[in-house]
């Protein structure tokens, strides 16, 4: 009888969670995504967590980086990896530290753990 409980639990719970709607419309990861994609501006998607240490290291870099300079054009949207799971699904991300390139609405790459730099530099760079 127990087994027959759980089984039927564990069913609805599953049917529950892949039922529900998104509270992301399709194509927009983010409020103003789908604009910043339309437009063709390059766009980074930086998927961090406030325990992550790589995460930290990376903030300042990209920080320093994007809106300025040869990066004045890119939009970057921040995606936490603890709450924002429904994204994680929709971008297939599976670790924190991770960051997405969009060019032309296109994911043309990305980079998991990376915290140099002159690597991360060169990984924007590909979008421009």
């Amino acid at each position: 009888m127990n087994r027959r409980l759980f089984l039927s639990t564990a069913s609805a719970l599953l049917l529950a969670v892949f039922a529900a709607p998104s509270a992301i419309a399709a194509g927009d990861i983010a409020p103003g995504f789908a604009e910043a994609s339309a437009a063709g501006v390059p766009v980074l998607v930086h998927v961090t967590a406030p325990w992550c240490e790589v995460c930290q290291a990376q903030k300042p870099v990209v920080a320093k980086l994007v809106g300025k300079g040869d990066f004045a054009s890119m939009r970057k949207f921040d995606i936490d990896f603890d709450s924002q799971k429904d994204v994680l699904r929709k971008l297939k991300v599976q670790s924190q530290s991770t960051m997405v390139l969009f060019k032309n609405g296109k994911e043309i790459d990305r980079s998991v753990g990376v915290s140099d730099p002159a690597k991360i530099e060169a990984f924007l760079r590909e979008a421009l």
